[in-house]
């Protein structure tokens, strides 16, 4: 552990050996308030024109102030804090998505209309899955969007029969994470750095950040229901994995054209 100052007066800062830093965060101090940034992606220019990835940019000082504390904890491995808002890994993130998903399986068996919305690179993480498949026993209506490794057998009988996965490849690189949780209608939105792979839930420095604005929001879920139309670049992940192609019978409709033509029809207005 050490730290050294650059030509150019940037201060490096060296965590602990073996603990990886895989958020992505900034954070910008003024006089009278904090400004952060968390996303889903790395910052580099060109992967910038082919991944799809979100970043939060916020002033909220209840999650402003704890990426401080991230930044305090890369400073001082000692001091990890308490984390109200943010979800930091290796920490508490495992512990608060159990918590999610067991709030779903609750809401579920009292007779609520209960989904969650996950969409990943990699979903692997044995005690995530066996937690996904108690709540679709429960009744509690499941989507997974997964680019790359899945564990999760969808669509068995008595274990994961509420559960479509499917997986998207296409133009750009799927990149971001995002999950959603229905919480009696009153949706609870996060996006984060980390896949469900227990090296990014215990072995890195991981941070997922709540979507609190409601236009934000608003996007997400529109964003996420493009995805869960696509009927060109989908595949749905089956128990056989024969990975077919999803098609129906309705016009075709490609998530991540319909995405570039929101966005440009955003930036028009």
């Amino acid at each position: 552990m050490g730290q050294c100052f650059g030509d150019y007066g940037a201060k490096v800062i060296f965590g602990v050996s073996g603990l990886k830093v895989h958020s992505k965060l900034i954070l910008i101090k003024r006089k009278d308030k904090y400004i952060a940034h968390v996303g889903t992606g790395n910052f580099h220019e060109k992967t910038a024109k082919i991944y799809e990835d979100y970043s939060l940019l916020t002033a909220d000082p209840s999650i402003a102030s704890e990426v401080n504390k991230v930044f305090v904890l890369f400073e001082n491995n000692l001091d990890r804090s308490m984390y109200k808002e943010l979800f930091v890994s290796p920490f508490n993130t495992r512990r608060n998505f159990v918590n999610l998903i067991n709030k779903e399986i609750v809401n579920a068996k009292a007779g609520h209309d209960s989904y969650i919305i996950i969409k990943l690179n990699n979903l692997i993480d044995t005690t995530l899955i066996k937690k996904l498949y108690d709540a679709s026993n429960a009744g509690v209506k499941i989507s997974l969007i997964v680019r790359g490794m899945c564990g999760l057998v969808p669509g068995i009988k008595k274990q994961s029969e509420n559960i479509r996965v499917i997986s998207i490849v296409g133009r750009f690189l799927e990149h971001s994470r995002v999950m959603v949780f229905s919480n009696k209608g009153d949706e609870k939105i996060f996006i984060s750095s980390a896949d469900w792979m227990a090296r990014n839930l215990d072995k890195r420095i991981e941070v997922t950040a709540p979507i609190k604005d409601a236009d934000n929001k608003k996007e997400i879920l529109d964003f996420l229901n493009f995805q869960l139309k696509d009927n060109c670049k989908s595949r749905i992940i089956d128990e056989l994995q024969k990975n077919k192609y999803y098609r129906d019978e309705n016009e075709k409709f490609n998530s991540q054209e319909k995405t570039y033509k929101y966005y440009k029809q955003k930036l028009k207005d």
